[in-house]
């Protein structure tokens, strides 16, 4: 049986690290009603998004993608990008990063509605 993490609060919502090894880390990640991450981009991994629940509107870049219960996207390393929950009810997806660095040191923010570098 798989151990369950603690769940890390930020201020747009929580997340919980399932799995933490040297050729992935995969997150289970809810967003509040109306709350969006910052807008971001990494140096050193990939990210696949899967939407478990709820309405993520996802910019990549200039693009904006709208996407529902069950649809993913792919994220290179080096493009700005961004989530946001546009429903009423906690958006919660599945994050798998690959690479070769998975620390939160390597999110470059280039805008945050909550103030953070």
């Amino acid at each position: 049986m798989l151990e369950q993490k603690e769940e890390d609060h930020r201020p747009w919502g929580y997340y919980n690290v399932l799995d933490d090894s040297s050729d992935c880390k995969v997150k289970r990640i809810v967003v509040y009603s109306e709350k969006r991450l910052s807008l971001q981009r990494h140096k050193k991994r990939d990210e696949h998004w899967f939407i478990l629940e709820g309405n993520a509107r996802i910019t990549l870049d200039e693009k904006i993608v709208n996407l529902i219960t069950g649809e993913c996207v792919d994220i290179k390393r080096g493009v700005l990008h961004r989530v946001e929950n546009t429903g009423q009810k906690n958006l919660s997806f599945i994050e798998v990063q690959t690479g070769d660095y998975f620390g939160e040191d390597d999110i470059e923010r280039i805008e945050d509605d909550f103030g953070r570098q």
